[in-house]
């Protein structure tokens, strides 16, 4: 599950270098709920409308995180958001959360700001 999360972080992260360079904001936030691991990755507008990335569409990035979620029992979900930025959610079954985790999280989300 791990290298599944990560790729999902690092999916997001790198659209968000490719469709909003210029966006003020990129917040990813982690959160432990219920027996569900949820990464959002979320980004503010774009400050300027550019051009379709260099070398087009690229590859089955959304596409393949999607089919990597639902092969663990996750989910993903990504889409426009009302203020014309961008979300990515991805959940992922905790099967064993180890030693030392503590209590479900379920008033908010460990956060990471730039």
């Amino acid at each position: 599950m791990e290298t599944s999360v990560q790729r999902a972080v690092q999916e997001a992260l790198t659209n968000v270098r490719r469709h909003a360079p210029a966006a003020a904001t990129v917040t990813v936030r982690a959160a432990l709920r219920g027996g569900q691991l949820t990464v959002e990755v979320h980004n503010g507008p774009a400050a300027e409308r550019t051009a379709a990335p260099a070398g087009g569409r690229g590859g089955f990035g959304l596409v393949g995180l999607r089919e990597r979620a639902e092969a663990v029992g996750g989910a993903l979900t990504a889409g426009p958001t009302p203020e014309g930025g961008w979300q990515l959610t991805a959940s992922f079954p905790v099967l064993d959360p180890g030693p030392g985790a503590g209590p479900d999280t379920e008033g908010g989300m460990a956060r990471s700001d730039p």
